[in-house]
């Protein structure tokens, strides 16, 4: 009965997710892990997330966002996304794929990786190999 009971948990599917990936499931995790996996894949900052946690009544600082974005990147979880030095987004999308950067609303969008082609690429330092490539895109102008 218990493990019945634990299975219809409304968390179940994110504490999951967090156990899978090795993180303890602690209350903060689950909360911040509802608010970024339980929709569509999304772009988000950090101070983004910190205004929905507050809205949706999670207390947690915003130091605290940072850190568990980080882990959740570095886990496999999410990809961190450097538009400009000091300006990270967080993507929850973690497929293959590029993104357009609008640099007047600041907002991201994903751009499918087969409609990116690059021609050459140059070989890699000694003792290393390219695990990823990652093209931004930065476009301006009426639609931005």
């Amino acid at each position: 009965m218990a493990e019945t009971t634990r299975r219809n948990h409304p968390y179940s599917g994110v504490i999951a997710k967090l156990k899978q990936a090795g993180l303890r499931p602690t209350r903060q995790r689950i909360a911040l892990a509802k608010l970024l996996f339980e929709n569509e894949d999304r772009h988000v900052s950090a101070e983004d997330l910190h205004e929905e946690a507050r809205a949706a009544s999670v207390s947690v600082s915003l130091a605290t966002i940072y850190n568990t974005l980080h882990q959740f990147s570095e886990l496999g979880l999410m990809r961190e996304v450097v538009v400009e030095a000091g300006r990270s987004y967080f993507d929850t999308n973690t497929d293959d794929h590029h993104h357009f950067f609008h640099e007047h609303s600041g907002q991201l969008e994903d751009i499918p990786s087969d409609q990116i082609n690059v021609a050459e690429m140059p070989s890699a330092p000694p003792g290393t190999s390219v695990s990823r490539v990652d093209v931004i895109v930065r476009v301006s102008g009426s639609a931005d």
